[in-house]
């Protein structure tokens, strides 16, 4: 477990130093890495790098952060968070139907061949359901990931931001 950590600290500390050197202001890397967090929670999968990139830009946050907090949502997150998103959708619509029954992949997959082939016959009966109270759902979950992660990211940037200028000051006076 030791050595877990100590990987996860270097792993931490590498992808901060990543972040830091991305071009921008404390505010605008943190913004930007907020809103692909942000999107993560959204059921617009496939979509993420885009929609983040456009969140981003509108908020004049950095792009290429953008796309590096979409990362959070994956593989091993999306089936919490579409879980979590749906859960939260159904109880705000006041519906309390389970989840346990829902099959995301056929869900997602239909809708994907809705998109593509432009044929929405089937779309309001398979997918709409299922995909609704995850759009109402995401609500809190968008604004809670994308206030959190830019404080976060926003803080630890400015204190390495100090900590380095700190270090070029005493380099300086020796």
């Amino acid at each position: 477990m030791k050595s877990l950590k100590k990987y996860y600290n270097r792993w931490m500390k590498k992808f901060l130093v990543q972040l830091k050197r991305l071009k921008g202001t404390p505010y605008s890397i943190a913004a930007g890495f907020a809103c692909g967090v942000a999107i993560s929670f959204t059921p617009f999968i496939g979509f993420h790098l885009i929609l983040a990139a456009i969140t981003a830009w509108l908020i004049r946050g950095n792009i290429v952060s953008s796309a590096l907090g979409t990362i959070v949502g994956n593989p091993w997150t999306f089936p919490f968070i579409w879980i979590a998103v749906l859960s939260t959708g159904r109880f705000l619509l006041g519906d309390i139907a389970s989840v346990d029954n829902v099959n995301f992949i056929k869900i997602f997959e239909k809708a994907s061949k809705a998109l593509f082939t432009l044929e929405f016959k089937n779309f309001g009966r398979d997918v709409w359901p299922i995909v609704f109270p995850m759009m109402v759902g995401c609500i809190p979950y968008y604004i809670i990931s994308w206030i959190m992660s830019f404080k976060l990211i926003k803080i630890t940037l400015e204190k390495l931001s100090a900590r380095r200028a700190k270090r070029l000051a005493q380099q300086e006076n020796k």
